[in-house]
């Protein structure tokens, strides 16, 4: 077992800090494992009750764990890294990271725009589109509920079941030829709402990240999709560059 050195200039709460990190990433603490109390911490590395609350509270800010009131402390599963600089299809990106993706579709719909969001759109209020939610899944765990709305004219035929079946950007780009020039995203933190919770499977009003993404063909736009990820499964970089 790693110890805690009294005499060193690194602080006793970050020493404590790197055990636990270590312990995680060795698999010492698996995810949604309890780890030890903080009166037992306290006893295993002879070290006072605010260096170990100290050490709980800075491991929480990271997303390396999550309290539950009255239950304890437990490990985070694993955060998904978002590259802001590309396109990004969450399929893919959790291929590459090992994970079967998976899509229910919650809700489809052919309908008209309203006056809202035929703004953001750059269409006339009254277009007819494509409407569908989409609870997007990583080895069956929920991950991220999306919103897309979709010209119907530049699309017509796009069925539930081939959502369901394949990638939405798949689809576009093998089936209707469309070519990706650029996207816009805007991202905000947010509380999760009651249904977006019991979507993905968190606590209500626990930290959530909301994403409003434009794609472009050109000058059109052929997507405006709203997501609410869970702030503990997402971690989003960008790079900036002279």
């Amino acid at each position: 077992m790693s110890k805690i050195k009294k005499g060193d200039r690194v602080p006793l709460y970050y020493q404590l800090m790197d055990i636990i990190i270590n312990d995680i990433n060795c698999g010492k603490y698996k995810e949604n494992d309890k780890l030890p109390s903080e009166r037992e911490l306290c006893e295993i590395y002879d070290i006072s009750r605010a260096t170990v609350r100290q050490t709980i509270l800075e491991l929480e800010k990271e997303g390396y764990i999550y309290k539950q009131h009255g239950k304890g402390t437990f490990v985070s599963g694993e955060r998904f890294k978002q590259d802001l600089l590309k396109f990004y299809s969450f399929t893919e990106e959790m291929k590459k990271l090992g994970k079967t993706p998976s899509t229910k579709v919650l809700d489809f719909e052919i309908t008209r725009l309203n006056e809202r969001t035929a703004k953001k759109m750059n269409m006339n209020e009254g277009d007819k589109i494509y409407k569908f939610t989409r609870l997007r899944l990583a080895d069956n765990k929920p991950m991220i509920v999306e919103t897309s709305h979709i010209p119907y004219n530049r699309f017509v035929g796009i069925t539930r079941e081939d959502l369901e079946r394949e990638a939405m950007y798949d689809i576009f780009t093998k089936r209707y030829n469309a070519i990706f020039t650029k996207a816009e995203e805007s991202f905000r933190p947010v509380l999760t709402r009651e249904n977006e919770a019991a979507l993905l499977q968190n606590a209500i009003n626990s930290p959530s990240m909301m994403t409003e993404r434009i794609t472009f063909e050109g000058n059109n736009i052929i997507e405006y999709t709203i997501s609410i990820a869970r702030g503990d499964k997402f971690k989003y970089r960008v790079v900036l560059e002279k």
